[in-house]
Parts: C-alpha cells; sequence; structure tokens
C-alpha cells in the first residue's frame, strides 16, 4: 500500500523540468520576485512623482493633450495598416509555399524584430525622404511629392517594421491548421471568399488579440523613429516627450504623468487582450508547414501572387539596400579617417560600449527566462504561476522609457557617473528582451515527452545529467537563437541609452542619430551598415555556436523515440 503513495510522493518533488525538489525553485522563484518587485518600486517613484493635482495638466496643457491624442492615433493607423499589409501576406506566403528566396524572406520577415530602428530609418530616407530614390522618380513621372517627416514617416516606418513580424506570425497560424482541414476545402472546392471563412480565419481570430496588442505597444512606446521622423510638436509621441522633459526642461513631475499615462493605456490594452485568451505565439517560429493550399491554383492567382510578393518584397528591401549603398563607399573612411591606417576611435569605442550593454542583457534575458520557466512550469500552486506569468510579460506591459523613468526617479540621487547608468541601461534592455526570450524557449523546454522523464526519474537522472543529457540537445538550437535575439535587441537601442547615456559616450544607435542630427549622411550610412553587419555577425556567431560538434545520436534520443523538434 505504501508503493502508490511513494510513488505519488515522488512525482510531486520531482515534477520540475531538470528533476528539482519543488523547495529547490527558489532561483526562479528569487527572478520572478524581483522583476515585480522592481517594476512596482519604479512605479512607486512615479506616483509619488506625480502627484493627483498634476492630472489636470493633460487637459489644461494643450501641448500635453497633443501627444497623448497623437500619440494614440499615429499607433492606431500604424496597427490598421500593418494588420492591413500582413493579412494579406500572410494568406498569401501560406497559398505559395515554394517559390525561389522564399525561405530568406521569412528569415528578413523575422529580424524585422531586431533590426535597429535608427538604422531602417537611415533607409526609409534614403528611399522616401525629399532626395530619396523613390520621391525623385514619382515627382519626375507624375509630378507628386509627399514629406516624410511628421505622421507619414512615422507610420511608414511602424508598417515597415512591425508588418513582416505580424504577417510571419499569421503565417504561422495559418500553417498550424491540420492538413485534413486543407485536403477537406479542396474536395469542396472552396473558393478563396470562403475559403478564408471556413479554414484560414478561425485559425488567424485567436491571434489577432495579442498580435494587435503587440504592435499598438511597439508604435504606442516607439522613441527612435519619433525622435528622427518627428515633425516637431505636433508629431511628438509620449515617450519623445518623456525624453525630453527628463533630458531637458528638467521636469521629472510632467515626465513621471506621461509615464504613468502610457503606462495605464498599455496595461489596460494588453488586459483587454489577456481577457481573449493570449494562447497563441506573439514570435515566429522557424518550423514550417509541410501541406499546400490548393486555393489560387490557377496561373492568374498565381500571377496576382507573385505580383504582390514583389511588391512586398521591394518594400522590404529598398531601405535595407539603401544603407548598404550609401554605407559601403564610407566604410573606409568611417573606420580610417583621413587616409590615417589608424581605426577611427569614435566607432570603435561605440562598438566596445554597445557589446558591453548587449552581451551582457542578452545572457540575463535568457538565464532569467531559464529559471522562470523551470519555476513555473513544476509551480506547485497557482499563486507561483501567476507571478512567474507577471513577471514574464511585465515588460510587454510596462514600457522601457516608462520603467527607466522610474528608475531614475528613484535612482537620481546615487547615479553619480555614466558607468552606473550603463548597468540600468543593461538591466532594462534584458527585461526589455525578456518576454520574447521567454516565447522562445517556453516550447523547447516542454519537448521531453512524460515517459522520458519518468524513465529519466526511475534511472535517478536528476539536476545537471537530467539538463545535460535530455534538456540539453533540445535547448542548444534554441537557446542560441534567444541569446542572438536578446542581443540584438539590446544592440539596437536607442530609447532606454538616449535617457541615461552620455553624449560624449555614445553607442552605435546614439552616434548614427548624432551623424543624422549633423547632416553627416556618409557617416551615419557607413555606422548604420556596420551596425548591421555586426547584428548580422552575432547571428552567425550564435547560429555557429548552437550547432552541435558533432553528429553522434545524443543520449536523449535513447530515452526516447520522440523526434527532436526542429526550432532554427
Amino acid at each position: 500500500m505504501n508503493n502508490p503513495m511513494r510513488q505519488q510522493r515522488h512525482s510531486r518533488l520531482y515534477s520540475a523540468p531538470f528533476g528539482h525538489p519543488a523547495w529547490q525553485l527558489w532561483p526562479g522563484l528569487t527572478m520572478a520576485s524581483a522583476l515585480v518587485v522592481l517594476a512596482i518600486a519604479g512605479l512607486g517613484a512615479l506616483i509619488l512623482e506625480a502627484s493627483l493635482p498634476d492630472v489636470a495638466q493633460l487637459w489644461n496643457n494643450r501641448y500635453l493633450r497633443t501627444v497623448v491624442t497623437f500619440t494614440a492615433w499615429q499607433a492606431f493607423l500604424s496597427v490598421a495598416l500593418s494588420l492591413l499589409v500582413a493579412i494579406p501576406m500572410a494568406r498569401i506566403l501560406a497559398r505559395q509555399p515554394v517559390f525561389p528566396g522564399r525561405g530568406l524572406l521569412l528569415r528578413v520577415m523575422e529580424l524585422s524584430l531586431v533590426l535597429p530602428s535608427i538604422v531602417a530609418v537611415s533607409g526609409l530616407v534614403s528611399v522616401y525622404g525629399r532626395q530619396g530614390w523613390l520621391t525623385v522618380l514619382a515627382n519626375d513621372l507624375v509630378g507628386a511629392s509627399w514629406n516624410l517627416y511628421g505622421i507619414n514617416g512615422i507610420v511608414l516606418a511602424h508598417v515597415f517594421f512591425n508588418a513582416p513580424l505580424a504577417a510571419r506570425i499569421l503565417l504561422q497560424a495559418i500553417e498550424g491548421v491540420p492538413a485534413s482541414q486543407h485536403r477537406v476545402a479542396a474536395q469542396l472546392g472552396l473558393g478563396r471568399r470562403w475559403y478564408w471563412r471556413a479554414v484560414e480565419w478561425p485559425a488567424v481570430k485567436p491571434v489577432l488579440p495579442g498580435l494587435a496588442a503587440l504592435v499598438f505597444t511597439l508604435c504606442f512606446t516607439s522613441f527612435a523613429i519619433v525622435m528622427t521622423l518627428g515633425g516637431g510638436p505636433a508629431a511628438t509621441t509620449i515617450e519623445v516627450a518623456i525624453y525630453q522633459s527628463l533630458r531637458f526642461e528638467f521636469d521629472a513631475g510632467q515626465a513621471a504623468l506621461l509615464a504613468m499615462v502610457q503606462l495605464i493605456i498599455c496595461g489596460f490594452l494588453w488586459w483587454l487582450a489577456a481577457r481573449q485568451g493570449l494562447t497563441a505565439s506573439l514570435l515566429p517560429d522557424r518550423r514550417v508547414a509541410s501541406h499546400k493550399s490548393k486555393t489560387g491554383s490557377s496561373i492568374g492567382a498565381r500571377l496576382a501572387d507573385g505580383f504582390f510578393i514583389v511588391l512586398f518584397v521591394l518594400f522590404l528591401a529598398m531601405p535595407l539596400v539603401a544603407v548598404f549603398i550609401r554605407g559601403l563607399p564610407g566604410m573606409g573612411s568611417a573606420f580610417f579617417p583621413e587616409g590615417s591606417f589608424v581605426a577611427a576611435p569614435a566607432l570603435l569605442d561605440a562598438t566596445a560600449r554597445s557589446l558591453a550593454i548587449a552581451l551582457p542583457a542578452g545572457l540575463m534575458s535568457v538565464s532569467a527566462a531559464l529559471l522562470i520557466l523551470a519555476c513555473g512550469s513544476s509551480a506547485p500552486n497557482k499563486a507561483i504561476t501567476r507571478l512567474t506569468n507577471v513577471a514574464a510579460y511585465l515588460p510587454l506591459m510596462v514600457p522601457p522609457l516608462v520603467l527607466g523613468t522610474g528608475l531614475f526617479l528613484l535612482f537620481r540621487p546615487s547615479l553619480g557617473n555614466s558607468s552606473q547608468g550603463l548597468v540600468l541601461v543593461t538591466l532594462i534592455n534584458a527585461m526589455m528582451a525578456l518576454p520574447f526570450v521567454l516565447q522562445m524557449l517556453r516550447g523547447p523546454l516542454a519537448s521531453l515527452d512524460a515517459a522520458s522523464r519518468q524513465q529519466a526519474d526511475q534511472l535517478g537522472i536528476l539536476g545537471w545529467y537530467r539538463w545535460r543529457w535530455l534538456h540539453w540537445p533540445r535547448l542548444r538550437k534554441p537557446l542560441a537563437l534567444a541569446m542572438a535575439y536578446g542581443t540584438g535587441l539590446s544592440l539596437g537601442d536607442f530609447g532606454v541609452i538616449a535617457l541615461f547615456g552620455s553624449p560624449g559616450e555614445p553607442t552605435l544607435p546614439v552616434l548614427l542619430y548624432q551623424q543624422l542630427g549633423s547632416y553627416r549622411i556618409d557617416a551615419a550610412a557607413a555606422t548604420g551598415l556596420w551596425l548591421v553587419l555586426l547584428l548580422l555577425s552575432l547571428f552567425g556567431l550564435f547560429n555557429r555556436l548552437g550547432s552541435p560538434l558533432f553528429r553522434g545520436r545524443p543520449f536523449a534520443h535513447s530515452l526516447s523515440t520522440a523526434p527532436e523538434p526542429e526550432h532554427a
């Protein structure tokens, strides 16, 4: 009679992914609690700074009222246009699973999440600016001209960044439809309209609330794009107004008030999205479905799909090609100015400073994600599960500049030198990347089947050995990809470093912004190209580190015959 009770107790104690008893999951609990406490401390500093009577300034001050309404309006337009582009492109890519360059296109769509916004803005200026390729061509052909700066450029840049990411996420939702449904739809001869209503819309509908909330948050909290393309006070967002209040006006109360408004709006939006259920992943998954849709198989339909794919590729490629074309000639002068054989110290110092922030931030985000996932997956009660969920997605509800504002107000008396500010930048960048890193690692960490876990428990494979032989073969590539994304997000950060950094000690995005502001376009193009090459080099390096050193049969396969899922 004691044997079943002993097995039940054994199963309860060793339910964690790495086989640890529940009381040994304190690192994950500590990490989740620290994140929540850090956010509450920063928000508490905001509440103390922004007293209740100051709320009336939002209605009495015309500038603040314009900032809030413009921020919400441009974010709404950006979300609407991004989804209007993303939904048809996802359907087209699902209908056309085989064409030259499709894999490369999907990789570029995934990288839009980590592409430094200040670099893409420089490319957009080269294409759509007053002297840009497309602007000059349109002016010569039809006499049309437009102003990139202001809401036009801001919404265009947001669509450039978010439409590819949204299309990639919607594509994987459509590809997740069981092949049996596609076969039934093909046998019934459903046209595109009924195919959308019967097959694609039920797959896309659960993803849209969370996806819209994500895109709205990214556009609502946009900083570098608005700083570069904003057309003055009439085209200023809350993030830029917070930065100006702290950096130039030294009005901490106004910055705190705006930060609280931003927090309330973003938090309410995510609360609405959570009520609809956030069960779908909001990150691209590199697995591609093998079945093929039968709709749109006529020659005319394929030609129409191909035409829109070409337009979409041109929309994505032109700014990137512009950065390469304008930056390549200036690379020599950027590294070796005036014919010198000594590399430019400004560019090298900015590179070293960026890497000194990005690499620790990526490592911190990956470590925190592993601890939180290990704790949440084996939590003995719902309270711990709620704590880990809140800690995991808190950075999406509390934008980085809002958190940075609170921590700035909290630690303002002790921030005496730039190195302490850079430590705070690293911490905030790690928190900013945490939700995306968590989604990358959640599936691979849970990929070990129950039979293999039970067999490992019976064999006494726990702790480090369980990690080494069971989880590491499955997590090697996802960990490398998560590290690349966490590092890349921090490498391209411009908002937090602009708040805490020093103009005399810039990172690469800050240096690029300074060059654009002083109209050194060639130098800015070279710096932007160098930043993109550095980002691609980091992705290549982590991809190489994630590849197995040998292709022998791992020990984990002897415990489970289930195939290892491909995540990269």
